[in-house]
């Protein structure tokens, strides 16, 4: 095991992982907050996040998708079709994967509270250069984020950015990347708290698997800015990991058929 995979896997993880089926996830114990993970183009991972979100008794449900303004359209009147919530929420424009993977999770959470955690791409592209505290503005010491990485985790994170885009990334670019995925990361945790003091909880997220990290995603915010919050994460993850993987449940399934991610850099 070599690169950002070896180094992650010498870091972390918490010893108390374990293995469930996709079974399990239609009994799942209870938690203020569920953080459903997910490959993001994976649709098996989709529908296991239906289903779990069916049968944790959820009154709210936060999406790393949607911004604020794009929670408010998921209306009744475009409940009815994929098409018409497709295209109330501007899915097309957004640059995520295919929209007929997530409309079951809004049906089955048709019910309930929307709320999103996304925030504008101007914003999260300020915090590459300005840094995550400096964008996310009032509030920003609650989750921490006006302190320093510890070196390692600083490492860490640089390599697997490095890793998730291909190799490409100049080295300078790097930690300014960690700073917007730990900007995007309080940012889901404040919808998350947002949402759990208006509907009373369960709150299930739709997010990454990256954000359901328990050391330093989502859970780790939470920990932070609400220790109060019960919270359970779950990673869904499409190979075996190599040490014990950073959540609280984590379940393995087929990967998704896709293209080489890297062909477009390797042609460039």
């Amino acid at each position: 095991m070599t690169g950002a995979a070896g180094i992650l896997a010498a870091f972390c993880c918490e010893a108390s992982a374990e293995q469930i089926t996709p079974e399990e996830l239609a009994d799942l114990p209870p938690a203020d907050v569920v953080i459903l993970g997910e490959v993001h183009d994976n649709p098996i991972h989709h529908a296991n996040q239906t289903a779990a979100v069916g049968a944790i008794g959820a009154k709210a449900l936060v999406f790393e998708m949607l911004t604020d303004a794009q929670a408010l359209q998921v209306r009744p009147q475009f409940l009815v079709s994929e098409e018409a919530l497709e295209g109330a929420l501007g899915w097309s424009e957004s640059g995520w994967p295919d929209f007929a993977m997530y409309y079951p999770i809004f049906v089955a959470a048709k019910d309930l509270s929307y709320f999103g955690g996304a925030l504008p791409r101007d914003e999260v592209r300020r915090a590459v250069g300005e840094g995550a505290a400096a964008v996310f503005g009032d509030g920003s010491t609650m989750f921490g984020l006006d302190l320093p990485l510890p070196e390692e985790e600083q490492l860490v994170r640089e390599a697997g950015q490095l890793e998730a885009h291909c190799d490409a990334l100049p080295e300078a670019m790097l930690g300014g990347m960690v700073e917007a995925q730990r900007l995007r990361d309080a940012a889901l945790a404040r919808a998350v708290i947002a949402a759990f003091q208006e509907t009373g909880g369960p709150v299930a997220v739709i997010a990454g698997a990256g954000h359901a990290r328990t050391d330093w995603g989502v859970p780790a915010a939470l920990a932070l800015a609400a220790p109060e919050l019960t919270v359970l994460s779950i990673g869904q993850m499409e190979a075996p990991p190599e040490g014990e993987p950073p959540y609280d449940l984590w379940l393995v399934t087929e990967p998704a058929e896709r293209d080489d991610p890297c062909a477009g850099f390797a042609q460039e």
